[in-house]
């Protein structure tokens, strides 16, 4: 029962974070929205940064294991980009709350990117060797390999949040939309990866 009390309020939290930020998530609105006291949350998680904490460590591992599992597939060049970019826009779909969790995180002044930066960046030192290594095979295009990586995380996840944005301007993004957008994206980055052109 304790564990499963702990996971359903890093669940909510995820999704309050994840969809209205930090400042505007409250332990009050929690708790009630979980059917528990505010006293149970701070049972578990000291403070609401401490609930933060917690959640971006959590997301931080799951971040990691979907970019793993793709990379374990062997791919090279372009085939391994398409595919994360195929899977990051499954997670946009699929959850949400965990790409507006990054960008929360990572937005200018915030106090827990460090934590997040930290935390994925044996991640991030993969990519950048494997884009290295790619390029130097010739499949991609020559470039900074620490420039190459921030551009495309930068385009991926803001194209990929860009449902989010959508939802806050009243635009219902559908899966057609979502699949043309993630289309469209893959035949920029083919563009401007691919050697020789």
């Amino acid at each position: 029962m304790s564990e499963s009390t702990r996971d359903r309020i890093l669940d909510a939290a995820l999704h309050a974070f994840g969809t209205e930020g930090f400042a505007a998530t409250s332990l009050d609105a929690l708790a009630a929205q979980l059917g528990i006291r505010k006293q149970t949350i701070l049972y578990y998680f000291p403070s609401k940064q401490a609930v933060f904490e917690a959640v971006i460590d959590d997301a931080a591992v799951d971040l990691a294991n979907v970019f793993e599992s793709e990379a374990s597939r062997g791919l090279v060049g372009l085939d391994q980009v398409e595919a994360i970019v195929r899977r990051v826009f499954r997670l946009a779909v699929a959850q949400p709350e965990l790409l507006g969790l990054v960008r929360e995180v990572t937005r200018p002044g915030s106090l827990s990117a460090d934590r997040l930066a930290t935390q994925v960046a044996p991640v991030f030192g993969r990519a950048r060797k494997f884009l290295q290594r790619e390029m130097d095979a010739g499949h991609l295009r020559n470039s900074d390999p620490e420039m190459l990586l921030l551009s495309l995380y930068s385009t991926v996840v803001g194209v990929a949040t860009e449902l989010e944005v959508q939802r806050a301007m009243g635009i219902p993004p559908t899966l057609r939309g979502t699949v043309a957008r993630r289309q469209e994206l893959t035949r920029f980055l083919r563009a401007a990866l691919e050697p020789g052109s």
